[in-house]
């Protein structure tokens, strides 16, 4: 019963590398490599041809009861507050925030503190009432489509869902999902100054056509 352990077993989906757990979980790749080993001697997962599977999932109820449990207990840290979501074996995709965040891998922050730290994700409108319950099990507090005022939740980490009901599109960025880098780009448009440091990071890295500068609108 060892937290990584936990951790390779509550986000493994069916087809996962184990260079995608270990992005997914923020640990190395040797370390995540070395506990794969054990874990398929302890029949607990298997390492295939087609990615890792879960093989046996009371063991796996066992370590999200573990998990929920430190973390109930302790404060969720910003870097598990991008894993935990992974253990709830439901499709999810990064946004608003967090989209910018992902795609700028880990270099843009607005509107955040230590003392709260939303994190916003689209989910399946089906999935709502299984995220809420989900995070609960976890002792974090959900709210769905708005970001609350910090005095109504009780920890600093908290989640905001926005439920989809025509579905996710999904890319994958240093091992999270994310949604499309257009859309993230559109999203930021919308409050432009704000993001203004993040369109120019993307601008260059992705070879966006942005024009992410006001240096011609003051001119003007």
């Amino acid at each position: 019963m060892n937290p990584t352990a936990a951790k390779i077993v509550l986000s493994a989906q069916r087809g996962d590398s184990i260079n995608r757990i270990s992005n997914k979980i923020g640990t190395s790749y040797s370390w995540v490599y070395d506990w794969v080993d054990r874990l398929v001697d302890a029949k607990i997962i298997s390492n295939t041809d087609n990615g890792i599977q879960v093989r046996d999932y009371e063991m796996r109820r066992r370590y999200e009861e573990m998990m929920g449990t430190l973390y109930t207990r302790d404060e969720v840290s910003q870097e598990d507050a991008y894993v935990i979501p992974h253990f709830a074996g439901m499709e999810f995709a990064y946004t608003e925030i967090d989209a910018a965040y992902v795609w700028t891998h880990g270099g843009f922050q607005i509107a955040r503190s230590h003392d709260d730290y939303p994190v916003f994700i689209e989910v399946h409108d089906r999935d709502i009432d299984r995220w809420i319950e989900f995070f609960e099990r976890f002792g974090v507090d959900t709210t769905v489509g708005e970001r609350p005022d910090a005095t109504n939740v009780g920890r600093s980490v908290h989640y905001v869902l926005f439920p989809q009901a025509e579905g996710i599109d999904i890319e994958w960025v240093d091992g999270n999902p994310v949604i499309p880098l257009d859309a993230t780009v559109d999203q930021m448009m919308q409050t432009r100054s704000a993001y203004e440091p993040a369109l120019e990071m993307l601008a260059d890295e992705y070879d966006v056509d942005i024009d992410a500068s006001h240096r011609d609108e003051i001119a003007n």
